[in-house]
């Protein structure tokens, strides 16, 4: 565990520490290292997306009427826990574009980015935030938490064409993708000024990407769940981004580090801005 990770321990209140002990300590156990995604889902349980959304559902409208604190993973928590790094890039950029934040928060599941950190932005002279995620989802989202300030949408296309997002927001979802590298080049076509990567898996080694399963325990969603998931190397992740932008800032996350058969693996975070912006 990281010195980070303690501190954040030091901080929260009891009956906290067992489920987020899950988060920072066990991190979810990974096993496995699979050839293609094809294999790795064969070797997975999968997962009741009907089941999951619900959830999410329902915890999330607990925090959007003020029953709750916040939400994550569908779990409810008596205690906000910022991605601080994250919330510094939303404000830094927030300040360099007039105290405006129009962003697009890709698989931003139904809000819990924008519900945990919602109460610093208040005062921002404008605040669109815009989540691109699976249409049972964005359906979801539209029904019960779409309101002025919050949007969803099925594309980036649409969302871009609409919103004008200048800030791309991607929070733990790159390692869930089935062809990331190809997914960032798409995104990258939009051109956007400023990309906050946050809660991402890279290997510590200079050693290739490496496909394994995530198992979820059932304390998350009732039931248990295991799905593809990568990790990274890191230099040629960023390589889709090198010579178009400028790492401002790289962080550690809260979600701190996972060892997998000799091989060490951390959440990291990065700032990104476009050249000569």
């Amino acid at each position: 565990m990281n010195l980070l990770s303690r501190k954040i321990l030091k901080l929260l209140t009891p009956p906290l520490v067992p489920v987020f002990l899950k988060w920072i300590h066990y991190g979810r156990p990974f096993s496995g290292k699979y050839d293609s995604w094809e294999e790795a889902q064969k070797s997975s349980s999968g997962y009741d997306a009907g089941v999951i959304l619900d959830k999410v559902k329902d915890s999330l409208l607990k925090v959007k009427d003020g029953q709750a604190v916040c939400e994550r993973d569908s779990v409810l928590l008596d205690k906000n826990v910022y991605s601080w790094p994250l919330l510094t890039g939303l404000m830094w950029c927030a300040a360099r574009s007039y105290s405006k934040l129009i962003l697009l928060d890709f698989g931003g599941s139904l809000g819990t980015t924008y519900y945990q950190n919602k109460k610093f932005l208040y005062d921002l002279d404008e605040l669109r935030w815009c989540i691109v995620e699976q249409n049972q989802f964005v359906e979801c989202g539209k029904k019960y938490f779409e309101d002025d300030q919050l949007k969803f949408y099925r594309d980036i296309d649409t969302c871009v064409r609409e919103r004008r997002p200048n800030i791309l927001v991607l929070s733990g979802v790159l390692q869930y993708l089935e062809d990331p590298h190809e997914r960032i080049e798409e995104m990258l076509r939009y051109d956007f000024e400023y990309i906050l990567i946050d809660r991402t898996l890279f290997l510590v080694d200079s050693i290739p990407d490496r496909l394994t399963i995530q198992h979820v325990p059932p304390e998350y969603y009732g039931f248990k769940a295991s799905y593809p998931a990568w990790f990274f190397n890191q230099v040629n992740l960023l390589k889709h981004f090198m010579g178009r932008y400028d790492v401002v800032e790289e962080f550690p996350t809260i979600d701190g580090e996972i060892h997998l058969a000799g091989i060490e693996v951390v959440y990291k975070g990065f700032i990104l801005r476009k050249k000569n912006q």
